[in-house]
């Protein structure tokens, strides 16, 4: 997530209390969501739960949100108030190049019956996800802040009423921990998790 909108209580609190320190919004994208972070471009990353990486520290929730489930708008749930994870049984669900935990997190391997959740395709990277799914090729559970950052016309996002929250945590090298970064944390877990 690089909307800094969403994260401005946030970017705003921990300004009022780091007069003169900057903080800089960057987007990593998720086929390789930790390099930056492991290479030192970045300092700390808001990230989607779970983070299981050994050399990095997870610090507090940020914020949570609802999943949806992103279809074209001439799909057959397009015009449905909400849908079921056991709905994905019948459709193609495209993946991704992220994390293979945060595939199962958004996309299990079966519906709460037992039946599988077939994959589809995949993407690289959100152009391609909402191209894919703009020509009906596949479907995509996703992030509800989709609903506000990626909205086009050949697109429909359904709330996905079994979903648990997404929560979003930050993280960091934990071998280059600053007094920065957890001051940073220490302003998040403060204002404790923001509704998205």
């Amino acid at each position: 997530m690089s909307n800094s909108e969403d994260l401005r209580p946030l970017l705003t609190a921990f300004a009022s209390r780091h007069l003169g320190c900057t903080v800089q919004i960057r987007a990593m994208g998720y086929n390789d969501p930790f390099s930056a972070l492991r290479r030192g471009t970045i300092d700390v990353l808001l990230a989607w739960l779970p983070i299981r990486e050994p050399d990095l520290t997870v610090g507090p929730v940020v914020c949570t949100e609802p999943v949806v489930l992103c279809v074209s708008s001439t799909h057959r749930l397009a015009t449905r108030r909400s849908v079921s994870y056991e709905d994905l049984a019948d459709e193609a669900v495209l993946t991704g190049a992220a994390p293979d935990y945060w595939r199962e997190s958004l996309i299990p391997a079966h519906t709460p019956s037992g039946r599988p959740i077939p994959r589809g395709p995949s993407a690289v990277d959100g152009t391609q996800l909402l191209a894919i799914v703009g020509s009906g090729e596949a479907v995509c559970p996703a992030h509800a802040h989709a609903l506000r950052y990626y909205a086009r016309p050949d697109i429909a996002y359904i709330p996905i009423h079994d979903a648990p929250l997404s929560r979003w945590a930050l993280c960091w090298r934990a071998s280059s921990e600053t007094t920065l970064i957890r001051n940073f944390a220490e302003v998040a877990d403060d204002l404790g998790p923001l509704p998205l």
